[in-house]
This record gives structure tokens, C-alpha cells and sequence, in this order.
């Protein structure tokens, strides 16, 4: 077992939140009126135990792994595109490498094992457990060995952030069938029903969605003795979704913010906390995504996402969406003028 997961998370920094909270009402503006924003560098502020918080050197993190259940035809897409993707991600053609391009961030790329294994690729970090997770509908997905891992995965992929000085950190996802194992971790974590959760992922019709329920609710029968969140995380997860929380649990005791992508990696953050309570205070999340149970997820997280533009796509793609306003809620809590300063009346 990796016992890395029970170093303590650290604390955000009340002195700073108190400085940053005093300087926001000074500013030349009325008090509250940038709404979220002033509460975004706060605790911001907080987090990195700054007064004047940055959100300049951000790290992106993209996991790529496949499932056995993609056995199940759950998913619209051939699990052979878990692969394919990896080139589109090191060439600069997905969306993600798109983004992270514009925004100045650093893009991670690992590969965890896919079915189409692409070789070794200029890019993307080959730390391959296995071709794929076996089938979670007649079997645990991962060995405790696997497991591992793939939490180690996260946290060596937070120490590499953490020495380029990274401000934010940000994981994403890629495995076909992933939305399946997430509806089925989540349901196991929340005792929610997968009518509830699963939803049409990559685009199934009705029929697929039913038959997405169906395997998730036989996954859920033959796993209902697990009971602890690393028990369900073996049965019921994925090689990039025990990355992901491993990640976030990492990047909590390295005193790392990280910014939460869509679905995928809001179950990951859900089986995070579960795994390390600490974990909390260190999530933002980016956005609501159109997948059905994200509303649900992110409602037991207690969570309040920054945008809410529809996207279902993943990769980490949401979250980086959200970087300009961290952006922008540092450079205006940073930079504006103090009434004192502009020589202002304050009212």
C-alpha cells in the first residue's frame, strides 16, 4: 500500500486570507462588488500562502488509460481511440494541447496502458501498469499492485510540477469507456442509483445509455462487499482515475491548488476526499459539465463551478477554460488601485 496517502494535506494560510480579504477592501470599488472574483483571490491568496496570489505557471496533467468494460459496447467510440489519441495530444492537435499552447501552460501527457499501445511517443511519459483495467462488471478492475501504480502515477506527476514552480495544478482524462467507471464509482461512493448518474458520455443514444445502467448496476452487485474508499477505488475505477485522485491528494500536501476539469475528474476529487479529508480545501473546480451526474457529484462535494458552458469533453479541457479568470481575479486583486492610493473618497 502506498503510504504516501497518509502524509497530512497542509493548511491554507489564515494570515494570508485575513491580508488578502483586509486589501480587498481598500480597493477602488465598491465592497463585493466583483462577486466571486474577490472570493476566488482570497482564497487563492490563502492557498499559496500569498497575500497577492498568481495563477501565471500553470501544469496540466493528461492520464490516459483503458477499461475492460469497454468490452460492454458502453461507449459511441472504439477503444482504440485511447491510443490514437496520445499522438493528437504530443502533435498539438487536441483540444487540451491547444489550450495549454494559448494559455502558456505546461502539458503533461502519461500514458497508463491502452489496448492500441502507440509506442513510445516524443511527449508523453510511457509509465504503462497494463493494456487496460480488466472488466469491473465480472471482476475487481485493478490489483492492489495496479492500484498503486497508478496513484504513484499522480504523485510523481505533482512532484514534477512542483519543481517547475507550478502555480495551479490541473489533471485530465482519456480512456474510452471512462465515463462508465466513473458513474459506477460514483454511484458506490454516494449509494446513488446509476439511473441517477450515468449519462450519454461520448454520445450514446437511449439504448446505449440503458445498457450503460445495466452494466454498472451488475458492476455495483458484484462488488457491493467493498465498502472502503481504496476497496471501491481498486473494484470500481481506472488506471487514470486513481491517477487523478492520487494527484489531487499529492498536490494538497505539496500546498499545490489544483483546478478540477469535468465529470471525470470530479469523481476522481470525490474519491480523493474519501481517501484524504484534507484534500478539500484545495479544489477549485473549473466547471459543470453536461454529463448527467456531474450536477450530482459536485452537489456532495459542496462544490460551486467557476463556468458552465455545456462541455462533455474532458482532457482537462474545462478547467483550463477557467484559468483566464484566476487569472484575471489575481491581476485585479493584485494590481488594482487602493483608494488611499488613487486618491478616492471611500463612501
Amino acid at each position: 500500500m502506498t503510504d504516501w496517502l497518509t502524509v497530512p494535506c497542509r493548511i491554507p494560510d489564515r494570515a494570508a486570507v485575513a491580508a488578502a480579504t483586509a486589501r480587498q477592501g481598500t480597493l477602488t470599488k465598491p465592497p463585493g462588488s466583483l462577486g466571486a472574483l474577490e472570493a476566488l483571490a482570497v482564497r487563492l491568496a490563502g492557498l499559496q500562502r500569498n497575500e497577492r496570489p498568481r495563477a501565471d505557471r500553470v501544469w496540466i496533467a493528461v492520464f490516459a488509460g483503458d477499461h475492460g468494460v469497454a468490452a460492454e459496447g458502453v461507449s459511441a467510440f472504439p477503444q482504440a481511440v485511447t491510443g490514437e489519441m496520445l499522438r493528437n495530444f504530443a502533435g498539438g492537435g487536441a483540444a487540451i494541447a491547444v489550450l495549454a499552447r494559448e494559455l502558456g501552460a505546461t502539458l503533461e501527457v502519461v500514458n497508463l496502458g491502452t489496448v492500441n499501445d502507440p509506442g513510445e511517443i516524443d511527449g508523453v511519459t510511457r509509465q504503462v501498469i497494463a493494456p487496460s483495467t480488466a472488466n469491473l462488471r465480472i471482476e475487481p478492475a485493478m490489483t492492489d499492485a495496479q492500484l498503486d501504480a497508478a496513484l504513484d502515477a499522480g504523485l510523481a506527476s505533482v512532484r514534477h510540477a512542483v519543481a517547475a514552480g507550478a502555480e495551479i495544478y490541473i489533471g485530465g482524462d482519456m480512456g474510452i469507456g471512462n465515463t462508465t467507471v466513473a458513474s459506477a464509482l460514483a454511484c458506490a461512493l454516494l449509494d446513488e442509483r446509476p439511473e441517477r448518474l450515468a449519462g450519454a458520455g461520448t454520445g450514446l443514444d437511449a439504448d446505449g445509455i440503458a445498457r450503460k445502467v445495466a452494466v454498472i448496476t451488475q458492476a455495483l452487485q458484484g462488488h457491493a462487499l467493498a465498502t472502503s474508499p481504496r476497496e471501491r477505488l481498486r473494484r470500481l475505477g481506472g488506471f487514470e482515475i486513481a491517477a487523478l485522485s492520487g494527484a489531487y491528494v499529492a498536490a494538497a500536501q505539496h500546498g499545490v491548488p489544483v483546478l478540477v476539469d469535468g465529470f471525470i475528474s470530479s469523481v476522481a476529487a470525490l474519491a480523493a476526499t474519501a481517501l484524504h479529508p484534507g484534500v478539500r480545501p484545495w479544489l477549485i473546480f473549473g466547471h459543470r459539465s453536461h454529463e448527467q451526474g456531474h450536477a450530482r457529484v459536485l452537489a456532495a462535494l459542496d462544490a460551486e463551478p467557476l463556468l458552465d458552458l455545456g462541455l462533455r469533453l474532458g482532457e482537462a479541457s474545462g478547467a483550463a477554460l477557467a484559468v483566464p479568470l484566476l487569472r484575471l481575479a489575481c491581476a485585479l486583486h493584485g494590481s488594482m488601485a487602493t483608494f488611499a492610493e488613487a486618491g478616492v473618497s471611500e463612501g
